[in-house]
């Protein structure tokens, strides 16, 4: 309530006759020196009654009296006003998509002090070897291969880059992971890349690697679709900062990756992503075009996005590895806005070294990004494991969510001289944090929810976007506040079992850890543990009866992986660990069948 509004009261004649005032705008005047009163405006929207509140009741669950009603509804119009006047006028206030809240998250709790405290980027000196033989054999190598063949000029960014373009359009028919393909774009930098370096003007790690970007990061004159039909068409006039960096390292852009619709699961407005070692399954997303072009030797590395569980749910599926950075070390500028105080951008890639590679590259503060930090980043790959202490959850290892898989992932630490030990938290309601991202997310999309644009989209199921942004129009404001403030307590329970260890090892989907490791902004790191057998397709949507899931007899043999957690911005630790967990469980040069 302001003065202004007083004076919009008191000077508009029609408005007054609009709402049935009987007195003259003189007898409205406030008295001077009084202050401004809430539930004084002019009345906005339809008719509100005793009855209306009894049924959004069940909605909030709570419980008001009929007296408590009666006088809720009196009012409401007039409490409500402004909160409606944003969005339906008189004074309407568009919203633009790259505006943030005012309110900001920081990961960073006050006492924290786990932060690396020194600046280092160590890769390791292995030598990659002879270049292969064979064009498939080149195109599933990792980056750290890749790049030292092309830094010593025994493999050209040319012929990489026509390698992966040639099997881009092979497999991309029965994985349907690619947008947008950018051939043109990518000859171009690849040549570029070449004279550089043969002119001695080597760039780095990525210089000359071929890559594929999830089709939320804007490229300038480039459509950036989200996955979504109402964004088909979409071309931004700028590069996402995280484009900008790769180009500036001289990596080539290959294409627009696949995504699920604004960001959820696996299915877009061109069908959906199958997964390349067992193709009667989606890909599992959001980050769905990244998981299965990575893991079929389609690029030398992708960017994907995480909100809860977008990098590591494709990154389980397709066997591949992926890095989720600590919330705010990656900026998101010019990138598709999900949640706010959520979304983070990373790396899938085929080995652990891959994916700090791309995160060095990548890592630092933005203008266009209000949450972006730079903080540094300590990473030896040389340096020893030993004596490091991991934690885990011993119920979460003994049920039925983990595998034996993840069973001996724990034991293989003793034997790299690690030292389990066994952590808890408590048994709170952590799916309730979800209201943060159901707020954010509708939000983000409110104009094409209220303009039924949302309707465009090829899912429409009860657990899809459209009828959550529907949905979260509901959720209590009170609710919201009281969500955020749980999640600070999550926050200080991880900070507590932080302090006993260095890091975590969980089950890779474990719908705990998926949530209070996204809201608390820890770092993840997910890699190939070993394969298990599954009777039947996986799916990230809701169980449907009335279309089942293809069974397999006997068993399809798939890829499946664990999860190391971090310390905020420690990714260094949980990558040293990493690599020394890949060399031992030596199952990530296994490719897909087929491909």
């Amino acid at each position: 309530m302001s003065n202004s509004r007083r004076g919009f009261l008191t000077s508009s004649a029609a408005l007054f006759a609009a709402v049935g005032a009987s007195v003259s705008a003189e007898e409205q005047a406030p008295t001077p020196g009084a202050p401004p009163a809430f539930g004084t405006a002019p009345p906005v929207g339809p008719e509100v009654t005793p009855a209306t509140f009894a049924e959004a009741e069940k909605l909030v669950r709570v419980q008001l009296t009929d007296p408590e009603r009666t006088q809720a509804a009196q009012n409401w119009r007039e409490s409500m006003a402004a909160l409606y006047e944003r969005r339906t006028g008189p004074r309407k206030v568009a919203l633009n998509t790259s505006l943030a809240p005012y309110s900001q998250c920081n990961p960073v709790l006050p006492g924290h002090h786990a932060l690396p405290s020194q600046d280092r980027f160590v890769r390791t000196d292995t030598d990659p070897g002879k270049l292969p033989g064979t064009d498939a054999e080149i195109a599933f190598a990792p980056v750290w291969k890749l790049s030292r063949w092309i830094e010593t000029r025994q493999l050209s960014s040319e012929r990489l880059t026509h390698i992966y373009l040639d099997r881009l359009t092979r497999f991309d028919p029965k994985l349907r992971c690619v947008i947008t393909l950018t051939a043109d774009l990518a000859l171009s930098q690849a040549k570029r890349a070449d004279a550089q370096i043969a002119a001695g003007k080597y760039r780095g790690a990525l210089h000359g690697i071929p890559w594929g970007g999830k089709d939320l990061l804007d490229t300038a004159g480039i459509r950036t679709t989200y996955g979504a039909e109402p964004f088909r068409n979409r071309i931004p006039k700028d590069d996402a900062a995280i484009v900008r960096r790769l180009h500036e390292a001289g990596a080539v852009l290959l294409a627009k990756l696949s995504l699920g619709a604004l960001a959820l699961n696996d299915i877009w407005f061109g069908g959906q992503t199958m997964n390349p070692w067992l193709l009667e399954e989606g890909a599992s997303g959001s980050s769905a075009g990244p998981g299965a072009a990575t893991a079929a030797g389609l690029v030398a590395f992708s960017i994907g996005s995480e909100t809860e569980g977008s990098i590591i749910a494709p990154s389980m599926r397709c066997g591949v590895t992926g890095l989720r950075p600590t919330f705010g070390r990656v900026p998101r500028t010019n990138s598709m806005t999900l949640a706010w105080s959520l979304d983070k951008l990373g790396a899938l890639a085929r080995s652990v070294e891959d994916t700090m590679l791309v995160l060095h590259a990548i890592s630092g503060a933005d203008a266009g990004d209000l949450a972006s930090v730079t903080k540094p980043l300590d990473f030896d790959a040389s340096h020893s494991v030993k004596g490091l202490k991991v934690g885990f959850f011993p119920n979460w290892m003994n049920d039925a969510g983990a595998t034996d898989v993840d069973r001996q992932a724990l034991k293989q630490i003793e034997q790299l001289g690690m030292q389990p030990v066994e952590v808890t938290i408590p048994d709170w309601p952590y799916d309730s944090l979800n209201a943060i991202i159901f707020a954010e997310s509708a939000a983000a999309f409110e104009e094409l929810t209220l303009s039924h644009q949302i309707d465009q989209l090829k899912v429409q199921t009860p657990d899809a976007w459209p009828n959550s942004f529907r949905q979260s129009r509901f959720i209590s404001a009170v609710d919201l506040v009281q969500a955020d403030r749980f999640r600070r307590a999550v926050a200080q329970e991880m900070q507590r079992v932080l302090s006993q260890v260095d890091l975590l090892l969980v089950p890779s989907l474990r719908d705990e850890m998926l949530t209070i490791g996204n809201f608390t902004g820890l770092p993840s790191l997910t890699l190939r543990a070993g394969f298990v057998e599954v009777s039947e397709a996986r799916s990230d949507w809701a169980p449907d009866p009335s279309m089942p899931l293809p069974r397999f007899n006997p068993p399809r043999r798939v890829p499946h992986g664990v999860t190391l957690i971090g310390r905020l911005f420690d990714e260094g630790t949980i990558a040293r660990v990493g690599i020394a967990l890949e060399r031992s469980f030596n199952v990530w040069q296994q490719n897909p069948p087929g491909f």
